[in-house]
């Protein structure tokens, strides 16, 4: 293929997405992620497309959002194993939400094995993974379907979800930055979101590192909100990424990285955790034993990563549900 061709279908590409990762540009073309990367500095040169962390979005700053059939087929290995490391953070027994998108979907996947789960969500593709798990309840918000991600949204779903308390909340978007922290394109998506937020006692992010550093419309969770996020390993060539990482671990943010090794460039407070093994487990769970004495090796993390003290962290979401 000449680099014309290329080119043109890397444009299309992201014409038709709105954003792709340079891992999928360069196996739709056929060629290495050097020469992707080229091409993609090229058309950004001419004011075609703009770079961003490890892909190439729509100029302008603010990506919209795609569909469903677009989502799917993007970053799929990543989304396979930020879904089986989150996994490994539910127990038996527990109540969580889940919010819509195709990271959580797989998520959902995986959590058809868990016995005794309940799982409040949104989305009826979440719903629809869940549906013949036998020993896992599926509760289903009310609201206005959204059919560009199976989602419901509005009042309704906003409603439903009032009054409620879960252990977790597993939830994507289109960009994670550690200024404004979860953001999307839609604002009834993002209304949802923040309420899937108010009823969790942690917040649990899932986002491939193509959404590091990406920044879109309508934010949903802060950064002071996440307790934790599950990416992949970003590229080893990746330097933003890394750094989007350790800004967000200095914010008190705990990262696990699936994919066996994390990014050179992410420091402390940046978990590697290889295929198959669950990430640590740094917070404990409503009813269970808190630990509240911090011995030298956990005082030293915190001095580390910045992290709050659990009381200081928990008045910073007690207010942001305030407001």
């Amino acid at each position: 293929m000449f680099a014309a061709e290329r080119r043109q279908l890397i444009l299309e590409m992201v014409r038709a997405n709105g954003a792709v990762s340079l891992r999928e540009l360069a196996r739709v073309v056929q060629t290495s992620e050097v020469t992707v990367r080229r091409d993609v500095r090229a058309l950004e040169a001419e004011g075609l497309l703009d770079r961003r962390h490890g892909g190439a979005v729509l100029p302008g700053g603010f990506t919209r959002e795609s569909g469903f059939p677009q989502k799917s087929h993007l970053a799929t290995a990543e989304k396979t194993a930020i879904a089986d490391l989150a996994a490994g953070l539910v127990e038996e027994g527990e109540a969580i939400v889940v919010g819509a998108g195709t990271t959580t979907q797989e998520l959902a996947r995986r959590l058809a094995r868990v016995p005794g789960l309940t799982v409040v969500t949104n989305s009826l593709l979440v719903a629809q993974a869940l549906a013949h798990a036998n020993r896992v309840e599926v509760v289903m918000t009310g609201g206005t379907l959204r059919g560009s991600n199976y989602a419901l949204v509005g009042s309704g779903a906003e409603q439903s979800l009032q009054g409620l308390r879960v252990s977790r909340a597993f939830l994507s978007g289109s960009g994670l930055t550690a200024e404004r922290g979860l953001s999307t394109s839609n604002m009834l998506s993002a209304s949802v979101d923040r309420a899937l937020v108010q009823a969790a006692a942690e917040v649990v992010v899932l986002a491939d590192h193509t959404k590091l550093g990406t920044d879109t419309m309508f934010q949903t969770v802060p950064t002071d909100v996440i307790t934790r996020l599950v990416t992949d390993e970003p590229p080893a060539h990746d330097d933003r990424a890394g750094t989007e990482l350790q800004a967000l671990a200095d914010q008190g943010v705990q990262i696990a990285v699936a994919g066996g090794s994390a990014s050179p460039n992410a420091g402390p407070g940046v978990d590697s955790v290889p295929a198959g093994r669950q990430p640590r487990r740094d917070v404990p769970l409503p009813g269970q034993r808190r630990n509240h004495g911090a011995g030298p090796g956990q005082q030293l993390r915190n001095a580390l990563l910045g992290e709050q003290p659990p009381g200081e962290r928990s008045a910073r979401v007690a207010d942001l549900r305030r407001r």
